[in-house]
């Protein structure tokens, strides 16, 4: 009989299924952060940056995607930060405007960004304290 640390080790992905309003436009919306699109069906979507992904899926309930967070937990915040920024994403997708890193109290630096169907993405990291080099 296998444990649970064994059926661990067989797991080769762990992806959320995320909901679209409109599938054609949160797709774009993803292909211009950077994230690669692989097509399952026409309403179905892998996208990835790197090794990790989720599934865009064309079924939307407006209280799920309002009440589904993603965060990524990144090295260098201000880097993510230039490069959303630089998308103007709220005049292409009519988002909000995606909101700056600020240091939060929970220890992570923050920028806050909605993707098309309202799913709130944090891009964090590790804030860095004065006198803290790590």
């Amino acid at each position: 009989m296998n444990s649970v640390t064994d059926l661990i080790l067989g797991i080769r992905a762990f992806r959320p299924f995320l909901p679209a309003k409109e599938f054609e436009s949160s797709l774009r919306f993803y292909e211009a952060i950077g994230f690669h699109a692989y097509r399952l069906g026409d309403t179905l979507a892998e996208l990835s940056l790197g090794a990790h992904a989720f599934l865009l899926q064309g079924y939307y309930v407006k209280e799920w995607a309002e009440n589904t967070v993603m965060h990524v937990l990144v090295n260098d915040v201000q880097a993510w930060w230039r490069h959303i920024d630089s998308l103007d994403l709220a005049a292409q997708f009519g988002v909000s405007p995606p909101a700056p890193p600020r240091a939060e109290p929970w220890g992570l630096t923050v920028a806050y960004l909605f993707d098309p169907a309202g799913i709130l993405w944090h891009f964090a990291e590790a804030t860095k304290l004065e006198g803290n080099r790590s």
